[in-house]
C-alpha cells in the first residue's frame, strides 16, 4: 500500500522514464475525491478507450459522459506516443472488481480469475486509457505501446513496486476485455507480455530520477524532443549465414544506434532460403560488459526464390548501450548443414534523443 503521488511527483516520474507528457487543462485538481477515497494505492490498470481520434479521446476521458462523469482515468495514451495528463486523484476508470485480484496485486503474486465485483478499484489503481477502438482490428502503434510500458514502469518505480502490480481492466472486472487488439510487431495485446516488458524496463535506470546523479540537468530541462529523427540504412553486401548460429548484421555498421535514445525500428532482409526453412531475427541492446538485453524473436518461413522478411522492435537504450540486429537460420531438414546467402538488409525507423 502506498500514498498516492502528488501531481508534481506523478509528472516528474513520467518524465524521468522518458515519457512525452502533455498537461491537459486543470488536470492537477480534476478528480472525483469528493465522492470517495483516493488511496491507499496498490497498482496500475491498463484500459482501451473504445474511441478514435487523439483530441476527442482526451476530451472524453477528461469530461466523461452523461452516465459516467470524468475524469475517466489519470492519463490517456495517444497513438502518437504522447501521454495526456487528465487527473492526479480519484478517477472513474476501474469500477468494482475482485477483492482476490486486489489481494494478489498487493502481494505481487499470480492473479486469480476475476469472478466477483465487490471492491472499489477507483480507490486503489492508477488508470491509463489507451486510444483504441477495442474492436480487435484497430492496431496499437509500437510507439503507443512503448509509451504505455513506460507509464506503468514509471509509477511502479516511484512506489517501489514490481511489474506484478500492473493489471489489465479485463483481469479486474468480470466481463471486461480491455486492453484488446493487435499491437504493431507483437501480435495481440497480452498482459503477461506487457508485464514482462515493464519488468525489463525496471531493470534499467530511468533517464532521470530524484536524487540521481545520472544527469546534471534539472527535471525542467529534461523535456523530450517531440520531433523524431529518421533511421535509414541500406546494405547490399552478400553475406553467408551458417545454420543454427546467431549472426549480427552490419547494416552500414554493426551499431545501429548509440547513446540514450528511444526508438522504433524495422529491419527488412532479403535472403535466398530453401522453401520450408526458418529465418528468425531480433534486435538487442549491447552493453560495455558484453551482456545484453534481447528483444522479441520474430520468425519467417523460407519460400522458393528470394525470401523477404521484416523484423520490428520499439524500445530505448541508455547512454552506454548500443542497438544491434541479428538473424539465425534453421534448415527445413535437421541434418542439412548448408549455408544460405543474405543479399540485402535495410533498416528504417524513428528515434528520439
Amino acid at each position: 500500500m502506498a500514498t498516492p503521488l502528488s501531481a508534481s511527483a506523478f509528472l516528474a516520474a513520467l518524465k524521468a522514464e522518458g515519457c512525452k507528457t502533455v498537461e491537459y487543462k486543470s488536470w492537477r485538481s480534476h478528480n472525483r475525491n469528493h465522492v470517495g477515497s483516493w488511496g491507499p494505492v496498490n497498482g496500475v490498470m491498463i484500459h482501451h478507450t473504445v474511441s478514435s481520434g487523439e483530441d476527442s479521446s482526451v476530451a472524453l476521458c477528461y469530461n466523461g459522459h452523461a452516465k459516467l462523469p470524468g475524469p475517466l482515468c489519470h492519463t490517456v495514451g495517444g497513438k502518437s506516443g504522447k501521454l495526456y495528463m487528465v487527473s492526479a486523484g480519484r478517477a472513474n476508470h476501474a469500477g468494482s472488481g475482485d477483492d482476490d485480484v486486489l489481494r494478489a496485486v498487493v502481494n505481487e503474486t499470480a492473479l486469480p480469475a476475476d469472478n466477483e465485483a465487490n471492491t472499489d478499484g477507483n480507490r486503489h489503481f492508477y488508470g491509463l486509457e489507451i486510444v483504441n477502438l477495442g474492436n480487435g482490428k484497430d492496431q496499437y502503434p509500437a510507439v503507443q505501446y512503448d509509451a504505455a510500458v513506460r507509464w506503468a514502469a514509471a509509477i511502479c518505480r516511484a512506489h517501489g513496486w514490481g511489474a506484478a502490480s500492473v493489471i489489465g481492466h479485463k483481469e479486474w472486472q468480470p466481463g471486461k476485455i480491455d486492453p484488446h487488439g493487435p499491437v504493431e510487431g507483437r501480435g495481440s495485446f497480452d498482459m503477461n507480455a506487457f508485464r514482462r516488458d515493464v519488468a525489463e524496463r525496471l531493470k534499467h535506470p530511468a533517464s532521470w530520477s530524484t536524487g540521481s546523479t545520472s544527469t546534471t540537468k534539472p527535471p525542467a530541462q529534461q523535456e523530450e524532443d517531440d520531433v523524431p529523427h529518421a533511421i535509414g540504412r541500406y546494405d547490399t553486401t552478400d553475406r553467408t549465414i551458417v545454420p543454427r548460429k546467431w549472426t549480427t548484421l552490419p547494416i552500414e555498421g554493426v551499431d545501429l544506434l548509440t547513446g540514450a535514445t528511444h526508438y522504433t525500428a524495422t529491419a527488412h532482409v532479403q535472403a535466398t532460403l530453401p522453401a520450408g526453412s526458418t529465418f528468425q531475427g531480433r534486435f538487442y541492446h549491447y552493453r560495455p560488459d558484453g551482456s545484453r538485453w534481447t528483444g522479441p524473436i520474430f520468425e519467417r518461413i523460407g519460400t522458393d526464390g528470394s525470401t523477404f522478411a521484416d523484423f520490428h522492435n520499439a524500445g530505448s537504450i541508455v547512454a552506454s548501450e548500443k542497438l544491434r540486429f541479428e538473424v539465425i537460420y534453421y534448415p527445413a531438414k535437421s541434418d542439412d548443414q548448408k549455408s544460405v546467402k543474405l543479399t540485402t538488409a535495410y533498416l528504417r525507423g524513428l528515434y528520439w534523443k
